[in-house]
């Protein structure tokens, strides 16, 4: 039987607010644990919430970049529930009337496609604290610093149909919600992190399978593996027999494997009623619209506009715009250096990438200022250094403070283009290689490449690519 895979994706990203939603406590990350936690996050009797503007401000935000419904009233409720380091006994969440509704997010495909993935809703919520094993021999430890540090989840619609997707969606989600400054997107922190809902069903069903609900993922890598490993066991299952339960299970990365954490609660478990100590969230149009106005440039803008403006590929295009931080050093690359753009694409998708990922390093940790790189590809542009010297010169560019132009001068790396001096090479070249000359000249034309790389390695690089091309070809042919 063929399978088809559905998914659904439910995305907590923390917002990036200086303190709680409903306390004035502190939200910065790495504190000693329980030293960010008032007694309002503690809940203790006689306490009141008060929300924090701040987050409603970045939820509306959100929702106009997704082209979403904002609610002009949106209700506060309590979700009960028990947990150790939830300590009131319930979670401030939304639920039927949430800020955001009805939104959509489109995805780039490997295929080259696009796909447009819904987003049911997006709600503001309170995190939870965090229980802590790995320190306490047989016990557990409760940190609240994060209790009351504000949410907001995004809720897609069972639209993804393979793990690929899934990572795909959270990719344009992340590099969103970083774009409008509304949440750092550190995975490691746990500030951007996912549930995945996942199901299949015969190819051709409409009816939708049961679902498992996989918890707190926060990796593109181990979502997708995550994602692939379920699929597998619900479609083995199932084919031997079984039948699959709805529950929320735990991805363990070191055995690669999901296993059953408790039965997936309905929404009547939790309870859920107003919240009586909260008012309404009225969000009036006016509001609204002075938001619109102060939207960024969105990812898939920037990349149709380095697509028409600099006539990049989507490929290269969606690799730039990957990050607002990205996207902003290209720009300015572009700027200082004159060159053009595919060139200084090609370098900081290339070689700058490669040194950034081996080393670990965002770019905004790069140690190849935008100046320095401009200075580089500066000189490539007015061919003062050839494309592989320039690679060396990138080498002593990631390790030293110096620019590009006191390199070359130290080292006397400056290209050749003087067409006697080249000629005269390229003379010593061909006379002392007279069977490879010969060779060439009765048919083997392969050998061109032979006298390109020997006059390169005679002159250390130094020499003019196309210059030596052309000149070659016509000594050769005498």
């Amino acid at each position: 039987m063929q399978w088809e895979t559905v998914i659904g994706l439910e995305v907590h990203a923390q917002l990036a607010t200086k303190s709680k939603i409903f306390s004035g406590a502190a939200t910065a990350y790495g504190a000693a644990p329980n030293t960010q936690a008032c007694a309002i996050d503690l809940g203790l009797p006689g306490v009141l919430p008060v929300l924090n503007t701040e987050a409603v401000r970045m939820a509306v935000k959100f929702g106009l970049s997704v082209d979403a419904h904002i609610t002009p009233r949106s209700v506060f409720a309590r979700k009960n529930y028990f947990y150790p380091d939830l300590p009131k006994g319930y979670q401030i969440s939304q639920y039927e009337l949430p800020i955001v509704s009805e939104g959509y997010l489109d995805i780039d495909l490997e295929d080259g496609t696009r796909k447009r993935i819904h987003i049911e809703r997006a709600h503001l919520e309170e995190d939870a604290g965090k229980s802590l094993h790995e320190d306490f021999q047989g016990l557990s430890g409760i940190d609240l610093n994060r209790a009351g540090t504000p949410l907001i989840e995004i809720v897609s619609k069972p639209d993804l149909r393979s793990a690929k997707e899934a990572v795909a969606y959270l990719k344009a989600l992340h590099a969103l919600v970083r774009y409008l400054e509304i949440c750092d997107g550190n995975l490691q922190e746990g500030s951007f992190r996912c549930d995945a809902n996942v199901s299949v069903r015969p190819v051709g069903q409409k009816e939708l399978g049961t679902r498992a609900e996989i918890k707190n993922l926060n990796s593109f890598r181990f979502v997708e593996r995550a994602i692939n490993y379920e699929v597998e066991r619900q479609i083995d299952l199932i084919e031997s027999g079984g039948k699959i339960k709805q529950e929320t299970r735990l991805y363990d990365s070191d055995k690669n494997e999901t296993r059953a954490m408790r039965s997936k609660e309905e929404a009547n478990d939790y309870r859920y009623f107003p919240d009586p100590d909260l008012c309404p969230v009225v969000v009036a149009p006016e509001y609204i619209e002075q938001i619109k106005h102060e939207l960024p440039e969105l990812p898939q803008q920037k990349r149709e506009r380095f697509q028409n403006d600099y006539q990049l590929s989507s490929y290269d295009a969606g690799i730039l715009v990957s990050s607002r931080e990205l996207a902003n050093y290209f720009e300015q690359v572009v700027k200082l250096s004159e060159a053009p753009a595919k060139l200084v694409a090609n370098w900081i998708n290339g070689e700058l990438a490669a040194a950034l990922n081996k080393h670990n390093l965002e770019i905004t940790e790069s140690p190849i200022a935008v100046e320095r790189l401009a200075g580089l590809l500066k000189r490539i542009h007015d061919n003062t250094i050839s494309g592989k010297i320039a690679k060396t010169i990138f080498e002593t560019l990631w390790n030293s403070n110096h620019t590009a132009d006191e390199i070359i001068e130290q080292q006397g790396l400056r290209q050749v283009t003087d067409t006697s001096a080249i000629e005269k090479m390229l003379d010593e070249v061909i006379a002392a290689n007279p069977q490879q000359l010969a060779d060439y000249r009765s048919g083997k034309d392969k050998l061109f490449g032979f006298f390109v790389g020997q006059a390169m390695k005679a002159s250390g690089g130094k020499l003019n690519p196309q210059q030596v091309n052309d000149l070659l070809k016509q000594k050769l042919a005498g």
